[in-house]
């Protein structure tokens, strides 16, 4: 073996973990936030939760990304740290399909159909596909299709520049010499903790060992403390994602090594324990790439089933390993980890965003209540939302735009583009509910009262924007657009009711009912609610160009206008709100 069978090597690894990434990515991209939602919803218990792990790991085929989420999702405080301990351990039994698959180059047959389950043979038609589909497919999920095709090929021509590379060392008789080390149980656990936690891929160690194996230089006593080693190594990925995070998060991490150190251990002494009475003839024979991945799923099989029961255990044991108090942040949820998995990133700002609206909403319903009665306790608790509706807008914002950076699915896209056209609108409605609270404070102080008629009269339009307020809101949180469709008879009217009070106020002033300075507050008062009205109206636009992707929103609402509906709508609005007579 020449430096050129190394530079092989390290171009295999290479590629077999790009080709990793871009499958794990591409899969992740698929699934969206369904992955997130699944996990919240589905770890009732431990078994759920094992089935779960192993499921997911096997879908995004990375125990490594499914780690890195759970991390996130502890951090954001949507998991419980009890909860993640299954899927923790059903991820490293689904990690263990990667090794079934690259096991497969190792058949060998003279049938044409069983060769063809060699991937080295089935995966260049698999590449062929898949950039046939991300060249020629108009559909963003067939372009995912195809780059998942294509890692798988990259992933396994990447096994096959190892093997290739490796090849030579069979007749070395130093590589021989070098081996012989690796009898000592501890030395081939270290190495291989070693090894997968430089590569941070217990996928990519295995194949790279399966590749040494079909050379016929391991033996089982070599390969058995080597993939023992393996899963403690693929601990990094956890070690280095809960960097930073909080105190819940870190301890998933502590778990997740526990987990993998207490079941080496075990494993370990049951194992040579066993072997010093029963001799393992077995151990010197060679082993081959089918056998590594078959001991790579008995460990990761047994450790789990002698672990499982005791998941209080190793929770209680992760409390005791973390202790250090961290400072809640006010907002954890938008944790920097999930963007590696941007579908569930995206569900925690759904999430979020609609929390905001729902403090918009709240915030102006409490300044028209300042109207009617003025409350220093509601005025503290309106100032204090208008802050968190501006920190909302600023850290929602920027991670919203950071998520748009990685490669999103369509559906995905139109998500994050909604958002960020609404926080906006959200952020304005709090603007100017406080103005509308300034508004209400200045009558308070100046001890000014609005006439019978003009009370009347914004009695009525504040009903109506309740009512707007309601229907935009529900119609975001819902994502409807027909529903969105309802606001603007609403809005409409609400404009007629504006102009006929702005009317009715200038004859009251003619006639020395009202007073030069009230008219001063009574206009801001109704420019704020029409421009409040306005933002609904954008939120109600913004669920429909989403939704009806063929159309243009304002071309949609131009054409419902038409529609016996919409005039049916706007004449129960007009009914409903009706000014008094003056």
């Amino acid at each position: 073996m020449d430096i050129f069978s190394v530079f092989t090597l390290c171009g295999g690894l290479a590629f077999f973990l790009f080709g990793m990434n871009t499958m794990s990515k591409s899969l992740e991209k698929m699934a969206g936030g369904k992955l997130e939602r699944t996990l919240k919803r589905m770890t009732s218990n431990p078994m759920k939760s094992l089935l779960l792990g192993a499921g997911i790991t096997i879908a995004i085929q990375s125990s490594s990304a499914m780690t890195v989420m759970l991390v996130g999702l502890v951090n954001s405080g949507v998991m419980e740290l009890g909860q993640t301990i299954g899927v923790i351990m059903g991820s490293n039994i689904g990690t263990t399909l990667t090794a079934w698959i690259l096991a497969l180059s190792g058949i060998e047959s003279e049938n044409v159909w069983v060769n063809l389950l060699k991937p080295e043979n089935f995966s260049p038609v698999i590449a062929l596909v898949g950039i046939l589909m991300i060249m020629t497919s108009k559909k963003q999920k067939r372009r995912d299709i195809g780059r998942i095709l294509m890692g798988f090929s990259i992933l396994m021509y990447g096994m096959e520049l190892m093997k290739a590379a490796v090849s030579p060392l069979a007749d070395s008789p130093e590589f021989a010499s070098i081996l012989t080390a690796f009898q000592n149980p501890l030395l081939g656990v270290l190495v291989g903790a070693v090894f997968t936690g430089v590569i941070q891929s217990s996928a990519a160690s295995v194949g790279i060992l399966q590749a040494l194996a079909m050379t016929g230089s391991i033996s089982y006593g070599m390969a058995i403390p080597i993939i023992m080693g393996q899963n403690i190594g693929t601990c990094v990925t956890a070690i280095l994602s809960s960097i930073g995070v909080s105190r819940n998060a870190k301890r998933v991490a502590a778990v997740h090594i526990s987990f993998n150190i207490i079941g080496t251990v075990i494993c370990l002494v049951l194992f040579y324990g066993a072997g010093s009475f029963l001799p393992f003839t077995f151990m010197n024979d060679p082993a081959n790439a089918m056998s590594v991945a078959l001991c790579h799923t008995i460990f990761n099989v047994l450790t789990t089933a002698m672990l499982l029961p005791f998941s209080k255990q190793l929770e209680k044991l992760a409390c005791v390993l973390v202790k250090t108090e961290t400072k809640s942040e006010q907002f954890a949820f938008l944790d920097p980890l999930l963007l590696r998995t941007p579908g569930a990133a995206i569900n925690e700002c759904i999430t979020m965003v609609g929390k905001m609206s729902e403090v918009a909403h709240k915030n102006f319903l409490l300044s028209i209540e300042q109207l009617e009665t003025y409350s220093t306790e509601r005025e503290a608790v309106i100032l204090e939302n208008e802050d968190k509706l501006d920190t909302y807008e600023d850290r929602l914002g920027d991670y919203l735009v950071q998520i748009s950076r990685h490669g999103l699915s369509g559906d995905n896209s139109r998500q994050v583009s909604r958002m960020l056209h609404c926080i906006g609108d959200f952020e304005r409605i709090g603007d100017h509910a406080l103005n509308i609270q300034e508004s209400a404070q200045e009558l308070h102080d100046k001890q000014l009262m609005f006439s019978d008629s003009a009370k009347q009269e914004l009695e009525v339009l504040t009903q109506a924007l309740s009512g707007i307020l309601d229907r935009a809101f529900d119609a975001f949180a819902a994502n409807d657009p027909e529903a969105a469709a309802r606001v603007e008879p609403l809005e409409e009217t609400i404009d007629r009711l504006i102009e006929e009070i702005r009317l009715r106020h200038i004859e009251r002033l003619q006639s020395g009912v009202c007073t030069i300075q009230l008219g001063f507050i009574l206009n801001d008062l109704l420019t704020n609610f029409e421009r409040a009205s306005d933002h609904c109206s954008n939120i109600a636009v913004c669920v429909i160009e989403t939704n009806r992707r063929d159309i243009d929103a304002h071309v949609y609402l131009h054409n419902i206008k038409q529609d016996s509906n919409f005039v049916q709508d706007l004449q129960v609005d007009m009914n409903r709100y009706t000014l008094p007579n003056p």
